[in-house]
């Protein structure tokens, strides 16, 4: 499937003004997307994907349950599913933004294809095991999760600007109708058919995929500087993410919420079978309603963004979300279970859209890839970590006793991330700034000499270098997200009013990146810090390389 659960949203328009007012909407049709041959494309075989996906989803859950009676084998399949994200998000994400996003799409779909189609043949031969079924489904898992930061970050390449909110909500709808029809076919085919046959569906839907990747002349995007090296651009998103508390804090809802929620959908087909005492086909149902939820809430999400805050609206859905793990332990019911189901799917589809909306506002293309990789490292991560624990939980006081104890951790989490605020109330234009002027050299560095230091001298009137100091710290933090390892500045005691700002990069070339990094909204950072230089002319800026080189 080009990607896991409801993250596929993350690609979104780093490259564009996205920060608007918190609660406003662009005026654009929510259709509109649509009208872009290659968005529809995408977007059609996307959800022809996901409901094969899904099915496969269906069918590993409930080979389990024939395979092993225990529930840590059962939760052990979310595990194998979601365990190669954490594993490989950050290499992906790296791939993402330093190859061609459409050939790494291409050679994960062939990848995926061959899997899927190997797990269904020795299924239909009844030779599978429960640990070859984990590790195919895990082999899955890595082709999904190379895919993932991929696909996301396709989506503002193929649509204008102006319609980049709805295509993020369409791809949101997308997901969720695969998964309202996903679950429930893939609990009829596999009671006609069986397991097997719901594997080789999901190996013949990747086949719908690449057709539309292999037609699509994506721009090759030119630069002038060397690709990065694969350790090095891990490096440097884990330095913007680092020194962004935008992402850090949706990073720690994200954790929390993925590691106490998963273990819904994570023992759901034991609470089916054991509990309910439904088939594969009641099984999917169950995950059918909570897709229609999910529907549901895409549809009320806008009406509700104008009336509370994002805060408030991932405090709401949280306690929902906990609501219904509580109900889900008491009800014997399998229509009630469905209706808890759907309030959870709403519930869940307003949380990580809140996430997904607060990310696409705080990254630039450059770090696009990198940025949804560690997105998916913290959620995917707490989702397989959670399968694990929640399991054995399980195996010891019960699917009930293990939903009930989910939702108190969510509850209280509420209140513990309470001053941890979604930033998302400022106009941030995150467009490439490219109107560096052309460095003055006496030599001609090699791209790998480094480190490089770079000093630039202020003058500052003594009345205001409180203000002064403030408004270079952002400068700092910002230096710092787009490649110098260190940042430091300095008032010379002989001359207070002249300060010295330093900052360490690894080497030339990264310097190079640096400034191709610059967004016009850290050249708005960048122009507020000058305006408090008094000094002739602008600030004096010198380059060092080390004396080694």
């Amino acid at each position: 499937m080009p990607a896991e659960l409801d993250t596929k949203v993350l690609g979104k328009s780093p490259d564009s003004s996205l920060g608007m007012a918190d609660g406003q909407t662009p005026e654009v049709s929510a259709w509109s997307p649509l009208g872009e041959p290659i968005f529809r494309a995408l977007w059609i075989v996307s959800v022809t994907s996901n409901i094969g996906s899904l099915m496969q989803n269906v069918g590993a859950a409930w080979l389990m349950t024939t395979l092993s009676a225990s529930p840590l084998m059962v939760s052990l399949v979310q595990t194998a599913t979601n365990l190669p994200v954490f594993l490989l998000a950050l290499p992906a994400g790296a791939l993402a933004d330093v190859f061609d996003r459409r050939r790494i799409l291409l050679l994960t779909q062939l990848w995926m294809l061959a899997v899927a189609a190997i797990l269904g043949i020795i299924t239909l031969l009844e030779v599978t095991t429960p640990w070859a079924l984990l590790g195919l489904t895990f082999l899955l898992g890595i082709g999904a999760a190379v895919n993932a930061p991929a696909w996301q970050a396709i989506v503002p390449e193929v649509v204008p600007r102006p319609k980049l909110f709805a295509a993020v909500a369409l791809d949101s709808v997308g997901f969720n109708l695969a998964r309202a029809v996903g679950p429930a076919l893939g609990g009829l085919v596999v009671a006609a058919a069986g397991p097997g046959v719901v594997f080789l569906v999901n190996a013949f839907s990747f086949l719908v995929v690449i057709p539309a990747l292999y037609v699509w002349k994506r721009p090759v995007q030119k630069s002038t500087l060397p690709p990065e090296h694969m350790f090095g651009a891990i490096l440097a998103g884990a330095r913007y993410v680092r020194h962004s508390s935008r992402l850090t804090v949706v990073f720690l809802h994200a954790a929390i919420f993925s590691f106490f929620g998963s273990s819904l959908l994570a023992l759901l087909p034991f609470l089916a079978q054991q509990i309910l005492g439904l088939g594969s086909i009641g099984y999917g149902l169950l995950l059918g309603a909570f897709g229609v939820g999910a529907i549901i809430g895409a549809v009320i999400l806008p009406r509700v963004r104008k009336r509370v805050s994002l805060d408030s609206l991932v405090r709401i859905g949280i306690l929902f979300f906990a609501a219904g793990m509580v109900a889900s332990a008491h009800l014997k019911s399998s229509l009630g279970t469905a209706g808890v189901m759907m309030l959870a799917g709403a519930a869940w589809l307003m949380i990580l859209s809140s996430f997904n909306t607060s990310i696409q506002v705080a990254v630039p293309s450059w770090v696009r890839g990198r940025a949804i990789a560690f997105y998916l490292l913290t959620f995917f991560g707490g989702m397989a970590g959670a399968g694990f624990f929640w399991g054995e939980v399980a195996e010891i006081f019960g699917v009930p006793v293990t939903f009930l104890a989910a939702a108190a951790g969510l509850s209280i989490s509420v209140l513990a991330t309470w001053r941890y605020r979604f930033k998302t109330d400022k106009q941030r234009d995150l467009t490439p700034s490219r109107d560096w002027p052309e460095h003055i050299l006496g030599i001609d560095p090699h791209p790998e000499s480094g480190p490089v230091l770079v000093t630039v001298e202020y003058h500052i009137e003594r009345e205001k270098w409180r203000e002064f100091t403030k408004a270079i710290s952002s400068l700092g933090r910002m230096r710092r997200r787009t490649g110098a390892r260190r940042w430091d500045l300095f008032q010379d005691p002989a001359d207070p009013s002249r300060y010295v700002e330093t900052f360490l990069i690894e080497s030339w070339v990264e310097h190079l990146r640096q400034h191709e990094r610059f967004t016009v909204r850290d050249r708005q950072v960048l122009e507020d810090v000058r305006s408090f230089h008094v000094g002739s002319g602008d600030p004096f800026v010198s380059h060092f390389i080390h004396a080694d080189n």
